[in-house]
């Protein structure tokens, strides 16, 4: 993935120098390290105490902690993301590690994840290029909005489309270059067997322990995850600028934590070389040029779930 910022008449960029970009972009495998484990140690702990809860109460008593595990099993999708770019660790194998493990967790087959990534960066905000504009939802009504905003037809979505590779070994989506075919077929068949294998030892077992520390907390998670992932892009400008095309969410600390530092999301755009660990003093360097900026998340979700609205009374 290079580093490039288109600029367009009338806007006026602040590049880094080469000798700055070699600087930022150093990668870090104890960095890594510890923002990997950090994460999922709070979800191993989380994890345990639903489980001590469940079983000396019910699972009801746990529904609290089930949605804190769900904030924290969600935003996994950031080392998803982080590792697609091979900038979490300094070292390759780390970040294939993380990154199929914790996709696999996400149910999100990796190597799909990384082509359909890189296209949204080659092409963001191109209504006809961009992945995710072309499988995003188009709700036509403020239910279908509503629904939209919880994540479930997305997450509906990607797991047809995987068990539609793995059932028929065809793929089919313009993202995928022909020579990947193979692969992604591969995978999705993986993923399915070791769904279908954990699924099996889950009955075999009569326990219900994975339902309640990943399964659901998976599906409660994306009420989080989806109105975060609307605020990167949705009502930015269509054009090829990553200062213009991209959304900055400024937050509090635990959540730029908790999302690999990805609110900072127009300098991970304009310099996807830098890892998450640099976008902080990034945003010092470039902040000026961010032409949209989110107050936290609670305001630019508004913000967002308005323009839909406008655009669908547009369309």
């Amino acid at each position: 993935m290079i580093d490039a910022t288109v600029s367009e008449p009338g806007h006026r960029l602040k590049p880094l120098s080469p000798a700055m970009l070699r600087e930022l972009s150093a990668r870090s495998n104890l960095r890594g390290a510890a923002q990997s484990l950090g994460h999922y140690g709070m979800i191993v702990l989380v994890g345990v105490l639903i489980s001590m809860v469940s079983s000396r109460h019910s699972v009801l008593w746990a529904l609290p902690l089930m949605a804190v595990q769900g904030y924290l099993v969600a935003f996994l999708f950031m080392a998803v993301h982080e590792t697609a770019h091979k900038t979490a660790f300094r070292s390759r194998g780390f970040n294939l590690a993380v990154g199929y493990f914790s996709a696999f967790i996400m149910g999100l087959p990796y190597e799909y994840y990384c082509l359909f990534h890189w296209d949204h960066h080659r092409y963001t905000q191109d209504p006809d290029k961009d992945p995710e504009l072309i499988v995003g939802v188009k709700p036509t009504s403020d239910t279908q909005l509503a629904i939209a905003y919880s994540g479930l037809l997305q997450v509906a979505g990607r797991l047809r489309l995987m068990l539609g590779h793995a059932a028929t070994g065809k793929v089919v989506v313009p993202w995928i270059p022909e020579n990947k075919r193979g692969t992604i077929v591969t995978e999705a068949r993986a993923y399915v067997a070791l769904y279908a294998l954990l699924l099996a030892l889950s009955l075999w077992f009569s326990s219900a322990l994975l339902l309640w520390i990943w399964i659901g907390p998976v599906i409660i998670g994306q009420f989080f995850l989806r109105p975060y992932l609307y605020a990167e892009h949705t009502g930015c400008d269509r054009t090829r600028s990553a200062f213009q095309n991209t959304r900055t969410t400024y937050t509090g600390a635990i959540v730029k934590w908790i999302a690999w530092n990805m609110p900072y999301h127009v300098e991970h755009h304009a310099y996807p070389s830098i890892p998450f660990h640099a976008l902080p003093k990034l945003n010092g360097i470039v902040d000026g040029e961010i032409v949209h900026r989110g107050r936290g998340y609670i305001r630019t979700t508004r913000e967002t779930w308005a323009w839909f609205r406008r655009d669908r009374k547009r369309a």
